[in-house]
């Protein structure tokens, strides 16, 4: 299992956002594979993580059309500043 983490400085939101993030996470959930998907936001700061069964779903995501365009829009409009990190989960436990 891998992880995308997604962090952000955030520069503004607006309701074509809400609306974009729904559906981006509609779309990895139910068409790309995503496992599990959440996502904070603190003041200007926002921290998603995604979790995939493997790399291939990962990249089949990244490239997904709907996606690019909101990978555009959060460059133009909402992030002044984000980053992403892939990792592989070796371990993972849970609490009863």
């Amino acid at each position: 299992m891998f992880v995308v983490i997604f962090k952000a400085k955030v520069r503004q939101f607006d309701d074509q956002y809400s609306q974009t993030a729904q559906r981006m996470r509609e779309l990895a959930l139910t068409e790309f594979g995503c496992l599990e998907f959440n996502a904070v936001t603190e003041g200007d700061q926002e921290i998603a993580l995604s979790y995939w069964p493997s790399e291939e779903h990962i990249k089949a995501w990244k490239q997904h059309p709907e996606h690019l365009a909101a990978q555009q829009l959060g460059k133009q409009r909402w992030y002044e500043f984000y980053s992403v990190e892939i990792v592989e989960v070796k371990r993972s436990y849970k609490s009863a």
